[in-house]
């Protein structure tokens, strides 16, 4: 069914309406997923010509997209996608910052603890003395992440575990919006044996402090870049500080296209948005911000890679995991995160005169405003 714009935008506003609790009909459903469809569709498009404008794009086994020299390429991002996974490691559960595009935002102060001494890996609990006796028994990942929240709130407890890792040769990689570092704890995340620091520029609205952070993580960290939601506001604050960021020696920046969940949805309220294989929602600029500085990395020849971390990206890492993991023919764990689609947040969409369905035709009976639907 290729549902006009016009036919969508009716009924989603009749969705919109509807309480929370009321589920929709099998014929409505098919009408939804008609909609997702069609934008996806034109989404998609809007991107490929996008694409066509970056001579210098290439491909990580036709998993995901990026520029320049491979070399670079973050070993995280490989593990991901080639590897036998991400396996993730949780072990702080508070944040000194707020971002909008956080996933716990408005949960910050309630998000549950770890547990004193311990770690979380594969969703079990660890002493640091019990890695040892992991690594013995279970067959060692290609490479780790250190996660949840901000790990430099109590940075010091990490290193003994990443020492362990280290010697057994597992690559690891760890998130940080970066206002805590400084000479001695970076120091001695490199020495402990840390490979890969990710800095989150977008959460410090690329302040001139957290830059000369990464530069100064590049004295005793492998490999150092940033990985940062793409927003129109950090589009604007990058561009103003293009040469110091590239000037400070970093070996990629990850474009990770912006997916909400219910905690974070309503800071982006009145954005025009999409749903990407009926799974992750993102606002439809976010990509498109990655294709922009694709394209800038490519034409101004950066000596850097510039990564399309994009939802097609984490599709492709949730079928390699479960392809590792042993899992049947087509099995993911990539989902939608919302227990029910949120129908207001495309009304922007559909209401935009400037993304076209590409195809469109009359409504088939029994779908139409009046007819009875079974």
């Amino acid at each position: 069914m290729k549902i006009s714009k016009k036919d969508a935008l009716m009924w989603f506003r009749f969705f919109a309406s509807l309480p929370e609790e009321e589920g929709i009909l099998p014929h409505q459903q098919e009408i939804v997923y008609a909609t997702f469809a069609q934008i996806e569709r034109a989404v998609n498009a809007r991107l490929a010509d996008m694409a066509q404008q970056i001579p210098g794009l290439k491909t990580l086994a036709n998993r995901t997209f990026y520029v320049g020299p491979e070399e670079k390429f973050p070993r995280g991002c490989k593990s991901c996608l080639l590897g036998t996974g991400l396996s993730a490691v949780r072990k702080t559960n508070k944040c000194n910052i707020q971002c909008p595009f956080c996933y716990n935002y408005g949960e910050l102060d309630c998000q549950p603890p770890i547990g004193e001494g311990m770690w979380e890996i594969g969703g079990s609990k660890f002493y640091e003395e019990d890695i040892d006796l992991l690594l013995s028994i279970q067959k060692k990942p290609t490479g780790i992440a250190y996660v949840y929240l901000e790990p430099f709130m109590e940075i010091d407890q990490y290193y003994g575990v990443i020492a362990k890792f280290h010697a057994a040769g597992v690559h690891q990689h760890m998130y940080t919006n970066g206002t805590l570092a400084n000479e001695a704890n970076l120091r001695a995340l490199g020495e402990a044996g840390l490979d890969e620091l990710r800095f989150n520029l977008g959460a410090t609205d690329c302040a001139d402090s957290v830059i000369e952070h990464i530069a100064l993580a590049k004295r005793f960290i492998p490999y150092v870049g940033i990985e940062t939601p793409m927003t129109p506001d950090f589009l604007e604050q990058f561009k103003a500080k293009k040469q110091r960021i590239l000037d400070t020696g970093l070996d990629f920046i990850n474009c990770a296209e912006l997916h909400l969940n219910p905690n974070n949805i309503d800071n982006y309220a009145g954005e025009p948005m999409y749903i990407s294989r009926q799974g992750y929602v993102s606002p439809i600029w976010s990509r498109q911000i990655t294709m922009q500085l694709l394209r800038m990395a490519d034409e101004e020849k950066w000596p850097i890679v510039v990564h399309d971390c994009s939802n097609r990206t984490k599709f492709a890492r949730d079928l390699n995991l479960k392809a590792h993991e042993g899992g049947w023919f087509g099995a993911s764990d990539y989902a939608c995160e919302f227990p029910a689609p949120p129908y207001a947040a495309f009304l922007p969409t559909l209401e935009d005169d400037s993304l076209p369905f590409l195809e469109e035709e009359p409504l088939p009976v029994g779908y139409r405003p009046g007819d009875i639907v079974l």
